[in-house]
C-alpha cells in the first residue's frame, strides 16, 4: 500500500522514507530540467534569491506538453534525472530534500543527499498523460523563455512515485536488481 505525503517535505518526513517504498505524493512541487537548474545555479553563486522557496522543495525533472483547453497541464512524465547531476548538490546544500525523475544518480549527487537528508522519487516514464492526470493546477513561476522547460509550480493530488533513493543513499537501483539475480539464481539452482 502507498504512503501518503505532502510536499513541501519536513526533513523528519524525508528522512523516514525508504527505498523502494511507494508514496502517493500531492502538495507543491516545482518543475525544472536542466536548462532552468543551470539558471538557478548561476543565481546562487551570484548571490541572489531563487525564484521559489527551496527549503524543503520538491522538484519534478519534466518538460510538460502544452496543456489542452481546460486541463492544467499536458503530459507531463519524468525526464532523464541525469542531466541534473551537476546542478543538483548546489541546490540540496540550500534545503531541496525531494527530487522527481527517471533513471541513476552520480555518486556526487547521491552523497548531497545523503548530508541533506533528501529523497529520489521515481515516476513512471512513458505515462505522462496518467502523471499529468495528478496534476490540479499548474502557474508559470520564471523563465517563460524556456518555453516547456520553464520554471512551473504545480498543485499535485496522489501522484504516484516510488523512492529510488533514500536518505541513507540506500539505492532501489542497487538492490532491486541485487534482489532479482538473487531470486534468478534460486530458480536456477532448483531446476
Amino acid at each position: 500500500m502507498a504512503r501518503s505525503i505532502t510536499a513541501p517535505l519536513t526533513p523528519d518526513q524525508a528522512r523516514s522514507l525508504r527505498a523502494g517504498e511507494s508514496v502517493l505524493l500531492s502538495g507543491t512541487v516545482y518543475t525544472a530540467r536542466d536548462a532552468a537548474h543551470k539558471r538557478l545555479c548561476a543565481l546562487v553563486a551570484e548571490g541572489k534569491p531563487l525564484p521559489f522557496p527551496i527549503e524543503g522543495s520538491v522538484i519534478y525533472f519534466v518538460g510538460p506538453s502544452p496543456a489542452r483547453p481546460g486541463q492544467p497541464i499536458g503530459s507531463a512524465g519524468p525526464t532523464t534525472s541525469y542531466r541534473m547531476d551537476a546542478y543538483s548538490p548546489t541546490l540540496l546544500a540550500l534545503g531541496q530534500l525531494g527530487m522527481i525523475g527517471k533513471g541513476k544518480r552520480s555518486q556526487e549527487v547521491i552523497d548531497a543527499m545523503v548530508k541533506a537528508g533528501a529523497v529520489y522519487f521515481g515516476a513512471i516514464g512513458g505515462a505522462g498523460a496518467l502523471l499529468a492526470k495528478c496534476v490540479k493546477s499548474s502557474q508559470l513561476v520564471c523563465y517563460e523563455d524556456l518555453g516547456a522547460e520553464a520554471i512551473r509550480r504545480l498543485e499535485v493530488e496522489n501522484l504516484p512515485l516510488t523512492v529510488v533513493i533514500d536518505s541513507t543513499g540506500a539505492n532501489l537501483y542497487e538492490t532491486g536488481r541485487a534482489a532479482y539475480l538473487a531470486q534468478r539464481a534460486a530458480r536456477e539452482s532448483q531446476k
